[in-house]
C-alpha cells in the first residue's frame, strides 16, 4: 500500500510523489508512516525527512526540513514546512563547513545572552539537518 507524499515550502513544492514509507522528524521524536496509518497531525522539528519511494527498495531520499507540520489522512501525507532542501541538491563539503561554523558559534555564545543562545542553537540544528540530508556523518 503506497502513500501520496507532498512536501510544500513557502517558495516551492519540494516533493510530490508516491512513497512506500516516510520517516518524519516530529517534535517528540521520529515517526514512521506506512500505508494505512491512522489520521495524524503533528508538529515537525528541524531535521531530516526520509522517504522510501518504491516497494522493496533500500534507497531513501533525504530532505532537510526547517520545522513545520505534517498531516496524515487516508494514505496522504501533507508536509508544510518553513523551508526544505533535498539532500541530493546539497553540497556535502559546504554543509560540513557550515556545520562546523555553526558549532563554533554555538560554543562561543555567552550563556547569559538567552536570545543569542537560542539563535545559535537553531542555526546549529539547521546546519546539522542539511549535513545529514547530504549524507554527512555527525
Amino acid at each position: 500500500m503506497s502513500l501520496v507524499v507532498r512536501v510544500v515550502a513557502p517558495d516551492r513544492t519540494v516533493w510530490d510523489d508516491e512513497a512506500e514509507e516516510v520517516i518524519l522528524p516530529s517534535t517528540t521524536g521520529q515517526l514512521g508512516i506506512l500505508g494505512g496509518h491512522a489520521p495524524l497531525l503533528t508538529a515537525l522539528d528541524t531535521g531530516v525527512l526520509r522517504v522510501r519511494s518504491t516497494e522493496g527498495s533500500k534507497e531513501w531520499t533525504a530532505i532537510a526540513l526547517m520545522g513545520g507540520f505534517a498531516e496524515v489522512d487516508e494514505d496522504e501525507v501533507t508536509i508544510l514546512v518553513n523551508g526544505a532542501e533535498r539532500g541530493d541538491s546539497i553540497d556535502q563539503s559546504e554543509a560540513e563547513k557550515a556545520y562546523e561554523a555553526a558549532q563554533e558559534k554555538s560554543d562561543s555564545v555567552s550563556a547569559d545572552d538567552r536570545q543569542a543562545v537560542i539563535q545559535a542553537n537553531q542555526a546549529l540544528k539547521k546546519a546539522r539537518a542539511r549535513l545529514q540530508a547530504a549524507g554527512g556523518k555527525i
